[in-house]
This record gives structure tokens, C-alpha cells and sequence, in this order.
């Protein structure tokens, strides 16, 4: 009999659940408030054929476009964790490794909202991607119309 009474609580202590009535642990903490751009490194042609630099309030971050092999490549500019929900300018500029040409110069207001992961009563975290809209065909360095969305 015993141990048919220990077993559940043993599982509701190790599972993290409270008997008792507290509330759940803030688990998803810390999560990073940040703009990111997210493109194929395939649709720039070759390996690390341009230059993407990402611009948030400010802050800039800068990379090359990466290994054709790679099916996605991403570029993130951190904001200060207090952000809260608020609007920043973003800015993308794409130059093109081989002729050093400017082949996209975007920008935009990005809207960041607070989000509560494990409800209201935990830190929020914000977060806003800004990507791509329209990636350079296969074989490009660049198209027009590609830009933030």
C-alpha cells in the first residue's frame, strides 16, 4: 500500500508538477530579444558570395552568405533584454563578394511585442525576425525586389 502512494508522488517530484498548488517554474527564461535575417545560401551562387549586414537602432552585425551546402544561414543583431514592446528601424544591405556592388539596401520598422512563453506571471522575452522576402534566384548575387518583410 505504501508504495502505491510513494509512486505518484515520486513521478509529481521528478516531473516538476506541484501538488500543492504553486505555481509552475518559469522554465523558458532567458530567452534572447533579437532581429534576425534568415536566407538560402544556395540562391547566392557560390560559397560566401556576398556580404549581408543587418542593422537594428543602431547595432550592426555582418557576415557572408555561406556554404551553397547549407540549406539555411542566419544573421542576428541582440537587443537589451528591457526592450519590452516598442518599434526599432532595421536595415539590410547585401554587397556582392565579386564586384562589391550593392545589390539590396532595405529598411524597415520592426514591431516587437513581448511574449510570455510560460503565461503572464513569468519574465517576458521579445523577439521580431526581419527576413527575406523574395531570396536572389539560383545562380544571382542578388534581385531586385528582394528586401524585409
Amino acid at each position: 500500500m505504501r508504495r502505491a502512494l510513494l509512486t505518484p508522488l515520486l513521478v509529481a517530484v521528478l516531473t516538476g508538477y506541484s501538488l500543492l498548488g504553486q505555481d509552475m517554474p518559469c522554465t523558458m527564461t532567458d530567452a534572447d530579444s533579437q532581429v534576425s535575417a534568415v536566407w538560402r545560401p544556395a540562391d547566392f551562387g557560390g560559397r560566401d558570395a556576398a556580404s549581408i549586414r543587418l542593422c537594428v537602432d543602431g547595432t550592426c552585425e555582418e557576415r557572408t552568405s555561406g556554404s551553397p551546402d547549407d540549406p539555411f544561414a542566419s544573421l542576428s543583431v541582440q537587443l537589451p533584454d528591457d526592450i519590452g514592446t516598442s518599434t526599432v528601424p532595421v536595415r539590410l544591405t547585401v554587397t556582392s563578394a565579386q564586384s562589391g556592388d550593392t545589390v539590396v539596401a532595405d529598411s524597415t520598422r520592426a514591431r516587437l511585442t513581448e511574449q510570455h512563453p510560460n503565461g503572464t506571471s513569468c519574465p517576458p522575452t521579445s523577439s521580431s525576425p526581419a527576413t527575406p522576402s523574395q531570396p536572389p534566384a539560383s545562380g544571382e548575387t542578388g534581385s531586385t525586389g528582394t528586401g524585409i518583410s
